[in-house]
């Protein structure tokens, strides 16, 4: 009796039930369409904006997903680099960042290129760049070896381990890897958002890397949702959602990993995941329309480019109070300094002020108060 998914006679000969999944689907192309459209009507900055956000977010909450937590401030800085968007205070990036970024431009960006077992390699070796997962040195840049035995997905302590899934033996990967290559890159008459979801259950399932596999497997996704949109502008992000409803990613994997051919369930989940994703995405446009006209009307007023960060930090979505102190720690500056900074936004009135005073004063955009509070 089969009891993993790849083990049934017909594998990986996938079915489902389109009549359960063509209202979601359809939900999900009409958001789609819509979003892409209100983009299209606005000006290039602020399509780069929404475009670095969410590829920011996609790399946060992917590698968040795997229990990995990523600057943000590199992140960023990283992905506007590479994209040459025009960005204040921008650092450097440690080279775990670099590696994650750089898969994830490529799969987005390149989407129409043939994804290949090299350009594989090339992420997953991008994704450890000393050779190491944590304290563990692994094969990377070439499919896992079996040399510490089977591939398993397990919770639990030492001793009382659950073992969740067991990947195909490591002898099996090339020749299940080749035929997910050619079924991926091939023309075929399959929505192809509903593709995506199929992708990242199939690679996911071979698990062909010792290290890296989902996050691999929602760059593929992306890639062809990217596909689907025929575009690499991405104003969406799958890895951020999954972040959040990453309890069910998990049982929705395992349940079908453990299951018959039919994975409507599946892609049941995978679509509706994906329509919450569009719905924070139309949501949070509201936030970067909000920023293009905040600088479109202040376009003749001056700002230094101390003000000019943390402006944006908080248009963004500054995440506590903004007080003198965390103004001169964050735009590098003395405490003088990012009082005069201050005042001067006051005077202008683009700053007001809030708490009792002294060292518990913090400020806030006008216009923001009430949602501070």
């Amino acid at each position: 009796m089969s009891v993993y998914i790849y083990q049934n006679t017909h594998w990986p000969n996938f079915t489902w039930e389109e009549s359960r999944l063509i209202k979601l689907l359809g939900e999900v192309r009409y958001v789609q369409g819509r979003i892409a459209g209100r983009m299209e009507a606005l000006g290039f900055s602020v399509r780069s904006e929404a475009m670095l956000q969410t590829l920011t977010q996609d790399v946060l909450k992917s590698s968040e997903i795997e229990g990995e937590l990523l600057n943000l401030e590199q992140v960023r800085s990283s992905i506007a680099r590479r994209l040459g968007i025009d960005v204040a205070g921008l650092i450097p990036s440690d080279r775990n960042v670099e590696g994650v970024v750089e898969m994830m431009l490529d799969a987005t960006q390149h989407y129409h290129e043939v994804l290949t077992r090299e350009r594989l390699f090339d992420w997953q070796a991008s994704l450890f760049p000393t050779g190491r997962s944590g304290m563990q040195q692994i094969v990377t840049g070439a499919w896992r070896d079996g040399e510490k035995g089977p591939m398993q997905v397990v919770s639990g302590p030492m001793g009382r381990e659950r073992v969740h899934f067991q990947a195909p033996d490591a002898e099996k990967v090339e020749k299940e890897m080749e035929r997910f290559l050619n079924w991926f890159n091939e023309e075929m008459d399959i929505d192809p958002v509903l593709k995506a979801g199929v992708a990242h259950l199939w690679f996911v399932t071979i698990h062909p890397f010792a290290d890296g596999n989902g996050r691999i497997a929602r760059a593929i996704a992306d890639m062809q949702l990217a596909r689907a949109d025929m575009s690499g502008q991405r104003y969406y992000s799958m890895s951020a959602q999954i972040r959040k409803e990453r309890a069910g990613y998990y049982d929705y994997l395992e349940q079908t990993q453990k299951g018959g051919l039919n994975i409507t369930a599946w892609l049941e989940w995978f679509l509706s995941c994906l329509r919450s994703a569009l719905e924070v995405a139309d949501n949070k446009l509201e936030a970067v329309l909000q920023k293009a006209r905040f600088w479109d009307k202040h376009v003749s007023t001056s700002f230094n480019e101390r003000q000019r960060l943390l402006i944006n930090k908080l248009l963004d979505g500054f995440e506590g109070k903004l007080t003198s102190s965390k103004w001169a720690k964050i735009a590098k500056c003395s405490q003088d300094t990012a009082g005069r900074d201050i005042q001067d936004l006051i005077v202008k009135g683009i700053l007001a002020k809030e708490g009792a005073g002294g060292r518990s004063t913090s400020y806030v955009l006008v216009g923001n108060q009430q949602r501070e509070n």
